[in-house]
């Protein structure tokens, strides 16, 4: 069954105008009809509440508290590194020997370059009466190959110093001009080996292994009537450049 609710009018109050002598009649507004259908019983649902009786585990809350602080304190009172003077020494000095390293890396093996190994040879003309054999090397100082075989020149110089003489003559200095035509240099570097009357054994020309100089110089030392390495050539620079940075110095044996 269909059951009807009208509301009639909503009332307003009274307005008073001080204009006018009267009162202003009251006016009443027609509100719209709502009907309430019954006639089909829905039944309501209601949301069921379920109570929980279990209460909590004091154990296990008090662990994960426990784990909780454990945590935050392990990860705060972790104690920083402090800045260490003598750790801070040492990488400065580490840095500082590296650099200089890789500055100096040209002059490495021993440190000796190709005026200190001139510097230190003996003059050709004390080599030729003095008995021992004799290295004669020539050489340029704008000859790129003679100065990487530096290091290999002064380890087997320092070896045999005291049985062989070890000589070197510039090819750009005009005083050598007979020897360089007695000893047929055309490439430098040039090495002859001369027993100790000053007698050529052979000759190697250019880049070539150590161990070409170095048995070569032991046969010497030993006075074997030959050397086992006798003009073999490598890579080598042109002797033919010498005309051009020729300086006539009578006073220097290089």
């Amino acid at each position: 069954m269909a059951m009807v609710a009208t509301v009639a009018a909503t009332v307003c109050p009274p307005i008073s105008n001080s204009n006018t002598l009267f009162p202003v009649r009251p006016r009443f507004r027609r509100m719209p009809q709502v009907v309430l259908n019954f006639s089909n019983k829905i039944p309501l649902r209601f949301p069921t509440l379920a109570c929980s009786s279990a209460e909590p585990n004091p154990s296990t809350d008090e662990e994960k508290e426990d784990t909780d602080n454990s945590a935050s304190s392990k990860s705060v009172n972790v104690p920083l590194p402090l800045p260490n003077k003598d750790i801070n020494r040492r990488i400065a000095l580490v840095s500082t020997l590296g650099a200089v390293g890789l500055f100096a890396s040209p002059r490495l093996d021993f440190g000796v370059s190709l005026k200190d190994l001139v510097a230190g040879a003996i003059p050709y003309e004390k080599a030729l009466t003095n008995g021992m054999p004799t290295v004669v090397e020539f050489y340029a100082d704008w000859c790129e190959v003679c100065r990487e075989l530096v290091p290999d020149v002064y380890k087997v110089e320092q070896q045999y110093r005291d049985r062989v003489n070890f000589v070197l003559l510039n090819v750009d200095n005009t005083k050598w001009e007979q020897e360089l035509d007695e000893f047929g240099v055309e490439g430098i570097p040039h090495f002859a080996f001369l027993d100790k009357n000053g007698n050529e054994e052979g000759n190697v020309v250019g880049k070539l292994p150590k161990k070409y100089l170095a048995e070569n110089v032991e046969s010497l030392a030993n006075g074997d009537p030959s050397v086992p390495h006798s003009r073999v050539v490598g890579q080598y620079s042109s002797a033919e450049a010498r005309k051009i940075h020729q300086v006539v110095d009578p006073r220097s044996h290089g």
